[in-house]
């Protein structure tokens, strides 16, 4: 029975696979490396959790927000979708909008810059936040 189960996942798993090669047209991440301190006063308003800041760097300029009081993670502002030359908007609630052309992307732990509008499928860009002490390492590698 057990096998029979895991046969029938395995079919249902490998027919709902989707295709991925519209995933490939899209942008990678860029080359990035920003060190920035914490005690630094245009960084003040990620100090707390669920605090950002935009700072200059990227495409279009950085995200950076604060998770949880230890934990980082930092968002290109580049439209993925669209040669946009504006910078993604970002109001404090948990999506980065592209104004070119409406598009509106998830951001936070885990949701990884997915797409929150029907017809897109690139994520946003997103960065490997390292923190040492009150440093932090923004980078794509």
């Amino acid at each position: 029975m057990i096998k029979k189960t895991l046969f029938l996942f395995t079919i249902l798993a490998l027919s709902n696979c989707s295709n991925n090669n519209d995933l490939n047209n899209c942008l990678q991440s860029l080359p990035l490396n920003i060190t920035t301190d914490l005690n630094n006063p245009q960084l003040i308003n990620a100090l707390v959790p669920g605090g950002f800041v935009e700072l200059t760097g990227g495409s279009r300029g950085v995200l950076l927000m604060n998770v949880n009081g230890s934990e980082f993670i930092a968002y290109d502002k580049l439209c993925p979708a669209d040669a946009c030359s504006t910078p993604m908007t970002f109001d404090g609630s948990f999506t980065l909008k592209c104004e070119c052309d409406n598009s509106e992307y998830g951001v936070g732990k885990g949701i990884g810059g997915t797409p929150q509008t029907e017809g897109f499928i690139c994520p946003a860009i997103e960065y490997r936040v390292i923190k040492s002490g009150s440093v932090l390492r923004i980078t794509n590698f």
